[in-house]
């Protein structure tokens, strides 16, 4: 069953604020996306959750994300065939892809498939934050030069 649930805090228009920043967060690993999930809703991310490829694909259908997060390994489906099908169905969102220690020749892979970055699990929430941020711009800037 998709977790639809969102997590907002304040409409991110409010003056002085950035622009909040729509998020696909895609792992397997139940506790760990809920974790991630909760640190970037307090930093002003508009995060869904996924816990697996088909929920994730499920989700992109019926929404409008900035920027997806995706684990490269999940027990339903491999993290490159989701960004795959990801890329089929929004070319413009850019895709960071996470991986374990070892798994960088896979991730390199992906980027040959049109994920944006990848960052090594388990990876500091500034680095994602500031790879998220910087994802988010060059789509925006690709899309409205």
């Amino acid at each position: 069953m998709p977790d639809d649930s969102h997590h907002k805090v304040g409409s991110g228009m409010e003056p002085g604020h950035e622009e909040q920043i729509r998020l696909l967060l895609v792992d397997d690993e139940e506790g760990y996306v809920n974790v991630l999930s909760n640190r970037l809703v307090k930093r002003n991310f508009y995060v869904s959750k996924a816990c697996s490829g088909s929920d994730a694909i499920q989700i992109l259908r019926r929404n409008d994300f900035d920027v997806a997060v995706l684990d490269l390994k999940m027990e339903d489906m491999d993290g490159i065939e989701v960004l795959k099908i990801f890329k089929r169905m929004d070319p413009v969102m850019p895709v960071i892809m996470l991986t374990g220690h070892g798994s960088e020749q896979a991730a390199r892979e992906g980027i040959e498939f049109g994920a944006f970055d990848y960052l090594t699990k388990p990876c500091e929430l500034e680095e994602l934050i500031e790879k998220i941020k910087e994802a988010f711009n060059y789509s925006r800037n690709k899309v409205h030069p």
